[in-house]
């Protein structure tokens, strides 16, 4: 694929990994992120933590539209309707980010708009063809990596190539994003997004000045805060157990009201210092989750720690919470991460900003920090006396 067509975005703002929102400079924030990163390893391959979990008897799927966000003002404005909704529909249905997918889109022909050669009809001096500018000229620098000629009969489609019928409407068209769209989104795939998204783009056009432009796009058409720069993480959904009895069930009525609530947010992205509604970071996540049945717990891991009480590992039930023994130059004492309880030794987490989306993973895991301990904040005496006091 070759570009021709790359206006620059406007800047656009990042999380970090960190959980303390006190006063931390913000020149730490890079190096506080490396180290919330090199003491959590990220687990590398999600089919092997789905079979992880698959093993201790719990049924869990991915959720392939987990990393889709919502589109911004500025995307519901700028990109045709038309591309917008193909762009959408094609990252649920792929399972990859839709805004990336736009992102190529822009970079490539300001989806469609661009008024090059190639773009609407022939090829590019280099071969290339369509809004995603595919090669589809043999011979070309560009290749044929779309599959015989630009327009052709899905009967007369060779075996080789990405060209796809994506509307269904018996062609296979280059010029037509509803199949040009599919098909890019089929390379990204097939050039690995689901496990390094730079790495995946690169493949797409080799500069990294282009993945950056990508990205950028990208980042853009995300409504708040979603980084696209690192690994895709499919949040993992597990809903039964292997009796199938529904996973997370509480002991009582308001614990299952903050398991519930935690477990809706499944699929949202880490957001360093986020307390929602578009993105958390881990004591983020579980305060708004008490918070959700009225009852006030402290913001920062390291103070929701303290809260307590703390109870003996092998004692924890769903809506307790489980501290990770992660601590960092600059932050106060005590535990920098932490996720609720949801059952079977599993929790539902905000991990960090390169960790995926919000999603139930295992907290007794031989990759990630030793456990410091877990507490039970609703056996807090304020904790009661704020629920007592709703009647």
């Amino acid at each position: 694929m070759k570009t021709f067509f790359t206006p620059a975005p406007a800047d656009s703002d990042r999380g970090a990994a960190l959980t303390w929102t006190g006063a931390v400079v913000v020149v730490s924030l890079v190096a506080v992120t490396v180290a919330a990163l090199m003491v959590i390893p990220v687990i590398s391959n999600t089919s092997q933590q789905l079979g992880s979990l698959v093993g201790s008897g719990v049924v869990c799927s991915e959720n392939a539209d987990a990393q889709q966000p919502d589109s911004s003002g500025y995307a519901d404005d700028s990109v045709p309707e038309n591309y917008l909704e193909i762009y959408q529909e094609v990252g649920e249905d792929r399972g990859i980010p839709w805004n990336v997918l736009a992102g190529v889109g822009q970079v490539e022909s300001h989806h469609g708009r661009w008024d090059g050669p190639g773009i609407t009809e022939g090829h590019n001096d280099w071969g290339a063809a369509g809004p995603m500018q595919f090669g589809s000229l043999e011979g070309s620098a560009a290749g044929n990596s779309w599959g015989g000629e630009p327009i052709q009969s899905v009967d007369e489609r060779p075996e080789e190539g990405y060209g796809v019928d994506g509307n269904d409407d018996g062609v296979v068209n280059v010029y037509d994003p509803a199949d040009a769209i599919p098909a890019a989104a089929d390379y990204l795939i097939a050039h690995g997004i689901e496990d390094d998204v730079r790495e995946a783009i690169y493949g797409y056009n080799h500069a990294w000045w282009y993945v950056d432009d990508v990205l950028e796009w990208a980042e853009r058409y995300a409504e708040g805060d979603y980084d696209t720069s690192g690994s895709m993480r499919t949040a993992v959904v597990c809903n039964l157990q292997e009796d199938g009895a529904p996973i997370g069930q509480a002991p009582d009525e308001v614990s299952q009201a903050v398991v519930d609530w935690a477990l809706d947010q499944r699929g949202l992205p880490y957001v360093w210092g986020g307390t929602g509604p578009s993105g958390y970071d881990c004591s983020g996540l579980v305060m708004k989750a008490y918070e959700s049945i009225g009852v006030t717990i402290p913001r920062i891991s390291q103070d929701q720690w303290k809260f307590g009480p703390e109870i003996d590992q092998g004692e924890e039930q769903p809506g307790d919470l489980v501290f990770f023994d992660v601590q960092r130059a600059g932050e106060p004492p005590g535990p920098g991460h932490l996720g609720m309880v949801v059952g079977d030794g599993l929790m539902v987490e905000a991990w960090c900003t390169n960790c995926g989306p919000i999603a139930v993973r295992e907290y007794d895991d031989p990759n990630r920090a030793d456990i410091m301990g877990f507490t039970r904040p609703l056996e807090h005496p304020d904790v009661k006396s704020q629920l007592e006091a709703q009647g």
